[in-house]
């Protein structure tokens, strides 16, 4: 973070000078903590939804789908294998018998450094002896240091069964961690919700009507008393249509917006995913689509009281989105989510978003599951977010208007936590 001393002497300085104008903006990225606000890490307090570790890091879906383009392996043999050896066969192959060229075997390759653990070992006796000696709870202060998070918000889901056991329990999750309700099964899979909602104690009818939006209100209002979620979440399908004849129109309209009004939460709205094009990758087998940006700007002016983030899972979405932005002042664009995390893409879509709306965006989110990818996601991001913030002030400075480091701290900051805790009412870290 930076000090008050720090802050004191950045406050003075007017730069005119390039060079002075990128070591105050690389200095106040470095030590500007970040709230990461989409991601499916959980706290120790979750048991088994908590990963962390080389087999988990290695066996996450990106590495899963990377693999079988490098093998002659069936999914059949794969899936056969045990955790270790799956976590084994991706390292030898796309770590031994492969340069990881890619972003996400870039990210492992920067975690182990960042731990100082060998890049290029043969096998991973080393990387598992490591995360195994180490004491959970210090381990997970040191990723967050390492990764200048000062907050998680995680994906929590009420009909997801271990979630439903860990609430239940009437934990406290670990300060630092926030939740947010994860709303798919409710609208993207109704039947599935119902036998849900009854298992639970709630009467509900296959047939929307009065006493089952009532019953859903009722249900939601218990698990944001429980979870305390900072907003509400889906993931949507690419095809994904509003106003439209379905169930998932009619729960917004009846249900999720009211809902969120009567919490003071805000919606958001993650576009443009294609579940299962490849179903023998399992999990990792999900795909994109171009989704409808008219959709979300129909929401935004029909709910103009209401609040909602989007990201979009498709590059050419993304300078609609902008566009939407800057139409509707109830729409905050957040992250670079998923296919889009890669460097060259974040690169264009912050220069985009920079271009076209200003600093008034979240320019990035981890998506993160395992607790370590914390390291890279942050590291990798905060190093092309630079790089765009420099360019921006540079032809700033070059039209005739230089800015302060108080200004760059200004920024950054509002970037990196102040946009989005201003547009959720997120007041950080506190003791619970």
């Amino acid at each position: 973070m930076i000090s008050v001393v720090e802050g004191q002497a950045l406050q003075a300085e007017l730069l005119t000078d390039k060079g002075n104008l990128r070591q105050q903006l690389e200095l106040a990225i470095r030590k500007t903590p970040a709230i990461d606000v989409h991601t499916h890490v959980h706290p120790l307090e979750f048991d088994s939804l908590f990963l962390s570790g080389i087999d988990d890091l290695l066996t996450y879906h990106y590495l899963i789908a990377e693999v079988f383009r490098s093998t002659d392996l069936s999914h059949a043999q794969f899936w056969r294998m045990t955790k270790l050896e799956r976590a084994d066969f991706i390292w030898k192959t796309l770590f031994v018998e492969n340069t990881p060229l890619s972003e996400a075997t870039r990210g492992i390759v920067t975690i182990l450094n960042a731990f100082n653990l060998d890049t290029r070992a043969e096998n991973l006796a080393e990387a598992r002896e490591f995360f195994s000696s180490q004491d959970p709870r210090e381990h997970l202060d040191r990723v967050l240091e390492t990764a200048c998070v000062s907050d998680v918000v995680m994906t929590n889901d009420p009909f997801h069964d271990q979630e439903l056991v860990t609430w239940q329990a009437g934990i406290e999750p670990d300060a630092r961690f926030h939740a947010s309700l994860r709303l798919d099964t409710l609208l993207n899979d109704w039947p599935t919700a119902v036998d849900g909602l009854k298992s639970q104690g709630f009467n509900v009818s296959t047939t929307l009507n009065t006493e089952t939006h009532l019953e859903i209100r009722r249900f939601l209002d218990k698990w944001i008393l429980r979870m305390r979620p900072v907003y509400m979440a889906v993931s949507l399908p690419a095809d994904f249509e509003y106003p439209a004849d379905d169930e998932r129109t009619q729960l917004i309209r009846e249900v999720i917006l009211p809902t969120a009004h009567e919490h003071n939460l805000s919606l958001a709205l993650m576009m443009g995913v294609r579940r299962g094009v490849n179903p023998a990758l399992r999990a990792a087998g999900d795909g994109l689509g171009k989704a409808d940006i008219t959709a979300l700007e129909r929401i935004c002016a029909d709910y103009p009281e209401a609040k909602f983030l989007a990201t979009m899972l498709s590059r050419e979405n993304q300078h609609e989105l902008c566009v939407a932005a800057r139409k509707f002042n109830n729409l905050m664009p957040f992250g670079c989510w998923w296919f889009l995390n890669n460097p060259s893409i974040v690169s264009e879509i912050t220069n985009e978003r920079l271009e076209l709306i200003g600093p008034s965006f979240v320019p990035q989110h981890s998506d993160a599951r395992v607790l370590e990818q914390l390291i890279y996601k942050w590291q990798h991001a905060r190093i092309v977010i630079t790089e765009s913030l420099y360019e921006t002030y540079a032809r700033l400075l070059d039209s005739g208007r230089p800015v302060t480091s108080n200004e760059i701290v200004r920024d950054v900051s509002r970037l990196f936590a102040g946009n989005f805790s201003k547009w959720v009412d997120f007041s950080g870290s506190t003791t619970r």
